[in-house]
């Protein structure tokens, strides 16, 4: 079997398990790397060797830049010092925590090298813990954090990885030229992204073609993150910041068709990219064991254990601590409920999942590197365990807080009140248009029935709606729905017998999907 069909047999299984992983309830990046796990030991499969450059380049940047444009800032900057203290405090915490006990336990694995081991395993994925969150239900500030931490966690950890492995190769340390370069690399890689962002911008304001401009965005955070890694700087903070100033802006650069197109594409590349990438990690767990035959099976057990124990351990403990802290989110939860604050912050401490930075940085160590190996084996029992063993059950846990659906400070109401100003500012809008246009009042009527009929059941997930609204919203909704079905099935009929082409076809089904969605939002 050549590479192009291992590829194939990936997307296939990938396909697989995400629809099995929708029906039982479980992040499907744990079933990922369980497939994955299951596809390195078939016979006949090609030796897939994996260019660590490469997987930072292909899979980090795209990802990040996925995150970025669709974070809300407005959520971020509110809870900017949790996001802080989990992306900088935490992974310098979880580095050095596992490497003093990687140091201890391989005596042969020096400081730097150790330390090299803890900023590759310290940095997190956010992509299984909200995928259940989304589905289970969380506060909404709990999902903000954690999405903030992972966008910025990868910076902090790559650049200590940086400083530790040049470390070990040159054999010295200097804390105030490590800490001098962190802060040039930061600097450095925000300065690119805010150019690259304001550029494409202004480059997305002057094209108006859907197509065009969804494959400009593809390479936009390549532009952000290659000239600032190949000039030292941090790419993944070049990446993020082009996210968030476009991602800010997408409402006025780009026309609803393309918008429509931009989200649809970025989502399927979002998908495909974490699927490879989680099935990947899977599959190198073959040549990860061959790399370590020659040690002691209970030797190495009990040092990834212990390796394991100590990242899981570090997050906990330092997210119980941080919590104590004046203004933390544990506290603005406990004015209401403390009991659910408490376990509010045990499931932060839950989602410390490890993906595919950790498993990309590790490769590229290079081969000469100290205990080379075993920094492999370890990296992939961190993200074995963290995956598959919290993965699997961050529903549960997810569902033990209890969380009663209630937003703190007001923030449920304030999709309604949006949707509530918008219906009004469109009635406004038709009553000024009449006078102009004495032409046209039957269309101007519908509007204005559609809208009204909108504004009136408005609140249709106000936990107070009684029974009969909600049946009156139920039957509304199946009404519109039947309506489009028998649109739908009478176009499809008219291909069929030849009265219209696919395109035609294409183009009504659009509109017909459109108003369908915009039914279900």
């Amino acid at each position: 079997m050549d590479l192009l069909s291992a590829l194939l047999v990936e997307l296939v299984v990938i396909a697989i398990l995400f629809e099995v992983a929708r029906r039982i309830g479980v992040p499907y990046p744990s079933l990922f790397v369980l497939g994955g796990l299951a596809l390195g030991f078939v016979p006949g499969l090609p030796h897939i060797t994996l260019n660590p450059d490469l997987v930072l380049l292909v899979f980090l940047p795209p990802l990040l830049f996925a995150a970025a444009f669709d974070t809300p800032l407005r959520d971020l900057r509110r809870n900017l010092a949790p996001v802080v203290r989990l992306s900088i405090g935490l992974v310098v915490f979880t580095m050095l925590a596992v490497g003093a006990v990687a140091h201890a336990m391989v005596p042969t694995l020096g400081w730097p090298a150790a330390l090299t081991l803890g900023a590759i395993v310290a940095p997190t994925d956010a992509l299984a813990a909200t995928s259940v969150f989304r589905r289970v239900g969380v506060p909404r500030l709990i999902i903000t954090i954690i999405e903030g931490e992972a966008l910025f966690n990868d910076a902090t950890a790559l650049i200590a990885y940086r400083s530790a492995v040049i470390a070990t190769i040159s054999g010295s340390f200097v804390l105030a030229s490590a800490l001098t370069g962190f802060a040039i690399t930061a600097i450095g890689g925000i300065a690119v992204g805010y150019l690259v962002g304001r550029a494409s911008v202004e480059i997305l304001r002057h094209v108006d073609d859907p197509p065009v401009e969804v494959i400009i965005s593809l390479l936009i955070p390549f532009a952000a993150y290659l000239p600032a890694d190949r000039a030292g700087m941090s790419g993944v903070l070049a990446v993020v910041t082009a996210g968030f100033i476009i991602g800010r802006r997408l409402g006025t650069v780009l026309s609803p068709s393309s918008r429509t197109m931009w989200f649809v594409t970025w989502k399927m590349v979002g998908f495909v990219l974490n699927g490879i990438a989680f099935v990947l990690i899977g599959l190198k767990l073959p040549d990860i064991l061959a790399g370590v035959a020659n040690r002691p099976p209970l030797q190495v057990f009990g040092v990834a254990a212990l390796v394991c124990g100590v990242a899981l351990g570090a997050r906990l403990l330092w997210v119980y601590a941080s919590g104590l802290l004046p203004g933390s989110p544990r506290r603005r939860i406990a004015r209401r409920d403390p009991r659910l604050a408490w376990r509010l912050t045990f499931l932060a401490g839950w989602t410390g999942l490890r993906g595919a930075v950790s498993l990309a940085a590790a490769l590229a160590l290079p081969v000469s590197f100290p205990e080379h190996d075993l920094i492999l084996l370890l990296t992939f029992a961190v993200i074995l365990v963290t995956l598959v063993g919290q993965g699997l059950t961050l529903p549960m846990v997810a569902r033990w807080t209890a969380w009663d659906g209630i937003e703190e400070e007001g923030a449920s109401g304030e999709a309604e009140f949006a949707r509530a100003t918008m219906y009004q500012v469109g009635l406004d809008a038709i009553r000024g248009a009449r006078p102009r246009w004495p032409g046209h009042q039957p269309l101007l009527d519908r509007l204005e029935s559609s809208l009204r009929d909108r504004t009136e059941h408005l609140a249709t997930e106000d936990p107070g709606e009684t029974a009969e609204r909600r049946q009156e919203r139920l039957e509304h909704e199946q009404i519109q729905l039947g309506v489009i079905n028998a649109q739908r099935a009478a176009m499809i009929e008219l291909r069929e017998a030849g009265e219209i082409n696919d395109s035609t076809l294409r183009t009504i089904e659009r509109e017909l999907d459109l108003e369908e969605l915009r039914m279900e939002a």
